[in-house]
């Protein structure tokens, strides 16, 4: 008989849109013939908290703990209480009635974070952005009932992550266990409530968990250890990014109280052998990929040569069994690029997998879904499209490659246009000078909005030393390039690379200025640099000039690494004044203003002209 399978996404993760892991593997596994169903707990559990009658349970749990953090809220919990469920019907719906009674001063109530919002905000919505602005307002007052949640019920809520602060660098299982064994949480009752109703509906052989990022890991591990509980007949599988990157090294036994397998890298050929062996088609030594508890310890099973699906040869994802109509817009920031990760319904579809470049230092160049490069044909790829569009309704399409190839995007735009499908799409770039004027126009025409990508330190010497394969003044003309075409542009940035010094710092941030300035991006993000282990800069530190100091590995998780880096600035000094710039820069404010009025301490002036970008741009 074979295995029936129930694929889900654990909380938090998006609550605009699906994470795409489910649905890819849904249509494989429906190719191969197997009985496989799929939720998405993240979204289930956000919108079962904020209704009315949870909600009120919110505040008696505060009150029975006598916890009453953001006593504002607390003070107008009635209000509250009565006006959350039309808040979230809303923010999933956006219908233009109910929102001129939102935007009403005396309709929401207000606490902390209206506090902050500027007295005047027709710089963001004008007159007419009336769906906007009241979802702003919707957005706050959601975040203030999770502010209060996370400060008085559940340390562990978030938005998009649960109990992130325990799963992230856990090179050891202790903290994990120990939290295991607690009692469950309001919101873990409620998750373990929804996970219940799903196994009694689908009644599956075999529970499988994507974990995506270290805030998925413990909401999966509370779900594994109810089904062990209540359900002991059920095998349970991890899988996804968390365990691809961090689970690696796997040797903690404990772990296994919980699961029956966790699989490595792209899940389908692990999936498949993990359903004939349930199905006694296989025996457990032909399983692929994938970790067991045998005689009681951790072994790793891998068969090879691997069964292989080429990423061309697989079918368009599969989105039956998610509740389209449960995802919320929110609207947090007004930058008009930034808000395209939380705003808005898409398609998320990988148009290669891999990344074609796999060069960058500071990179997991090692792993199969960076270093294992697969492409597809146009038509294929369009096919999927239209494919997805009849399934779910919905015509906006975010494609989450590593870096998408320009060949690619080209045969993809030109594909589009003469089958005359209609999508508004983005995605993630590399800024190469293959992007020419002329290439960004077929794109925009085709449908494409936005497009992201890496320009990481914003100074030559460091871009060559992480092999990024860019300088500036090809990062200033490709960009400008997109903006002309009125394709946004997202840049992440990075601090803290290795040797990276004081000066370099001040003059990254003066050319991101410039890129502002100019028109050439639209929106960016800080990440402080970190060294990983699967990285060149965590394999071989000594060619980096730092000394990695730990954490020592103690089998469980093994990815971040902290070090030292000797001939480097203090890079935990400017954090604060790059995001304060950034924070400006993205709501179009002090773009004027020399960069060193962002420090509060004396930072040297920057040795850049001041016309440097204008300049590239002349070229």
């Amino acid at each position: 008989m074979s295995t029936k399978v129930l694929l889900v996404t654990p909380p938090f993760t998006q609550l605009n849109t699906p994470y795409p892991a489910t649905m890819y593997l849904k249509g494989f596994l429906q190719s191969k013939n197997i009985s496989v169903s799929q939720c998405d707990l993240s979204i289930e559990l956000f919108t079962s908290i904020f209704t009315n009658s949870f909600i009120r349970n919110i505040f008696q749990e505060a009150d029975k703990q006598e916890s009453y953090e953001h006593q504002l809220v607390w003070n107008q919990r009635a209000e509250y209480i009565d006006k959350v469920d039309l808040v979230i019907n809303y923010l999933q719906i956006q219908e233009v009635t109910l929102a001129y009674q939102i935007i009403n001063d005396s309709f929401l109530p207000k606490a902390h974070r209206f506090e902050k919002l500027e007295e005047d905000l027709n710089w963001a919505f004008g007159n007419l952005g009336v769906l906007d602005k009241a979802k702003h307002f919707a957005t706050l007052f959601i975040e203030e009932l999770g502010d209060f949640i996370t400060a008085n019920v559940d340390e562990f809520f978030s938005f998009t992550r649960y109990a992130e602060k325990i799963a992230t660098s856990a090179s050891s299982f202790d903290k994990l266990e120990e939290y295991l064994s607690f009692d469950l949480t309001i919101i873990e009752s409620k998750l373990t409530q929804l996970l219940a109703e799903k196994l009694e509906l689908n009644k599956p052989d075999l529970v499988c968990f994507s974990i995506p990022f270290p805030g998925n890991l413990f909401a999966a591990l509370r779900c594994a250890q109810y089904i062990k509980q209540y359900y002991p007949s059920i095998k349970v599988a991890f899988g996804g990014g968390y365990c691809n990157t961090e689970l690696r090294s796997l040797a903690d036994t404990r772990i296994f109280k919980y699961v029956d397998f966790i699989s490595l890298d792209d899940g389908e050929s692990p999936l498949l052998k993990i359903t004939q062996y349930l199905s006694k088609e296989i025996k457990q030594d032909e399983l692929e990929r994938t970790f067991v508890l045998k005689n009681n310890k951790v072994e790793y099973i891998n068969k090879t040569p691997n069964t292989l699906f080429h990423h061309s040869k697989l079918p368009a994802p599969s989105y039956e069994g998610l509740k389209h109509d449960s995802y919320l817009s929110f609207l947090d920031v007004m930058n008009p690029m930034h808000r395209l990760w939380s705003d808005g319904k898409w398609n998320k579809l990988t148009i290669s997998h891999g990344c074609y470049w796999k060069q960058c230092s500071f990179c997991d160049v090692n792993l199969d879904y960076i270093g294992n490069y697969q492409n597809t044909t146009a038509e294929d790829l369009v096919n999927k499209i239209e494919s997805i569009v009849v399934e779910t309704g919905v015509s906006g399409f975010h494609f989450v490659d590593e870096a998408a190839p320009p060949k690619m995007l080209k045969a993809l735009a030109e594909e589009l246009i003469k089958r005359k499908i209609y999508i508004t799409w983005w995605t993630n770039i590399r800024f190469e000078k293959t992007f020419t004027s002329e290439l960004c126009s077929l794109m925009a025409k085709s449908g494409c909005i936005a497009v992201t990508g890496g320009l990481e330190v914003a100074a030559d010497r460091l871009l060559t030393k992480m092999k990024k394969g860019v300088d500036i003044g090809q990062v200033a003309r490709v960009t400008n390039d997109f903006a002309e075409q009125n394709i946004m542009v997202h840049a992440y940035l990075m601090y803290g690379f290795p040797t990276e010094t004081e000066q370099e710092t001040i003059d990254s941030l003066e050319v991101v200025r410039q890129l502002f300035e100019n028109g050439c991006i639209h929106s960016a993000f800080w990440h402080k640099f970190t060294t990983t282990v699967h990285s060149p800069i965590g394999k071989n530190p000594d060619e980096f000039e730092i000394t990695i100091t730990g954490p020592k590995f103690k089998g469980f998780a093994q990815n971040d690494l902290t070090h030292n880096d000797p001939t480097g600035a203090n890079h935990d000094l400017y954090t604060h004044g790059l995001n304060l710039a950034l924070n400006n820069y993205l709501n179009g404010l002090d773009i004027d203003i020399s960069v060193h009025e962002w420090f509060d301490f004396e930072v040297p002036p920057t040795t850049l002209l001041p016309d440097l970008i204008g300049r590239f741009l002349d070229d």
